[in-house]
């Protein structure tokens, strides 16, 4: 999930696997899958580089994890 800043000044969260498409008119339009759309602040590099950093985020934290299995402790 990202954190994109709507026109009035909110943060909302978004995730970022349901972004369907962003484009510049010259705000930043982003619709979602399900067809909500949102006017934010951010550019397109912007919100491309929060989807890239919280990617990268995410899978260092999927390797830094060690599978358990049946009752090991946690």
């Amino acid at each position: 999930m990202i954190i994109l800043t709507k026109l009035g000044g909110k943060e909302i969260l978004v995730n970022e696997r349901l972004i369907e498409s962003a484009k510049e008119t010259p705000d930043t339009v982003v619709t979602m899958s399900g067809g909500t759309t949102y006017i934010v602040s951010e550019t397109l590099d912007e919100i491309m580089d929060k989807v890239l950093e919280y990617n990268r985020l995410s899978k260092r934290d999927i390797r830094s994890r060690k599978p358990r299995f049946g009752n090991e402790p946690e």
